[in-house]
């Protein structure tokens, strides 16, 4: 529960600001520069990396798309942690009241 009120607040801080920046621009429009800025950056990162492992350097168009993929990367990366973390949250709670009915039933049955 935790995990997804941080997820939330998380990402709705650049929606918060970018609400708070132009009231002439639509939310839609500066939501989609916002996304096109991060993937540019990522791909200019990623672009760099494989420069330092390959010789050569990578075609400048290839940016963007390197950007939107490893955007789309970190969310699936994302949702599969958030999703891990659920089933481990319900195991811990499945194994908490198996001990506690388990602890019932023994200080019942004591006497």
């Amino acid at each position: 529960m935790i995990g997804v009120v941080l997820v939330a607040a998380f990402s709705a801080w650049p929606l918060m600001a970018l609400a708070a920046e132009g009231a002439n621009d639509s939310l839609g429009t500066q939501l989609l520069a916002f996304i096109d800025s991060a993937a540019y950056l990522i791909g200019s990162a990623l672009a760099w990396l494989i420069g330092l492992v390959l010789p050569g350097t990578v075609d400048p168009s290839l940016v963007k798309p390197l950007g939107y993929l490893g955007l789309l990367t970190l969310l699936l990366l994302l949702f599969s942690l958030l999703e891990a973390a659920r089933k481990l949250i319900w195991l811990v709670v499945i194994v908490g009241w198996v001990l506690m009915v388990a602890r019932i039933l023994i200080e019942a049955f004591r006497g």
